[in-house]
């Protein structure tokens, strides 16, 4: 059997094996296909493995950003202690209302809850700023529902 052209066995081997030399049997590339099928599903370290997704406020922190300094830009650590500022604060608040909620003996956290939450952890300005802006966004809300 005449020896095939570099770019056909290039082209059918996988992208990891391209550099490699080939398979001395037609049977072993077969077989090492038909495994390498079988375990891509489990996540293979020559298939591309999923990446796990990672929950950030980071487009939205970048968002912000760009309304009120279109042409300022941000780096990943100024990023990541904007990030875990979020995640703080946002504990807070949800720890502080959950138990403002079981004061009262309910098991539902409503939007009042937060507002005291807000009122109790964050000092004097911001949070009257804090409040009068989630109040506009309940009400759009609310009035987005009708």
């Amino acid at each position: 059997m005449p020896p095939k052209p570099a770019s056909a066995v290039a082209s059918k081997a996988p992208a990891s094996t391209a550099g490699k030399a080939p398979a001395k049997s037609v049977e072993g590339t077969k077989a090492a296909k038909k495994t390498a099928k079988k375990a891509a599903p489990g996540g293979d370290d020559k298939k591309k493995r999923k990446r796990s997704r990672k929950e950030t406020y980071s487009s939205y922190i970048y968002k912000v950003l760009k309304q009120v300094h279109p042409d300022t830009g941000i780096s990943n650590k100024a990023m990541a202690i904007l990030n875990s500022f979020v995640n703080d604060i946002f504990e807070r608040i949800a720890s502080e209302a959950s138990r403002l909620a079981s004061y009262s003996k309910k098991s539902t956290i409503s939007s009042r809850e937060i507002q005291t939450s807000v009122r109790l952890i964050l000092p004097g300005e911001l949070s009257k700023h804090a409040i009068s802006e989630g109040t506009k966004s309940v009400t759009k809300f609310s009035s987005a529902g009708k």
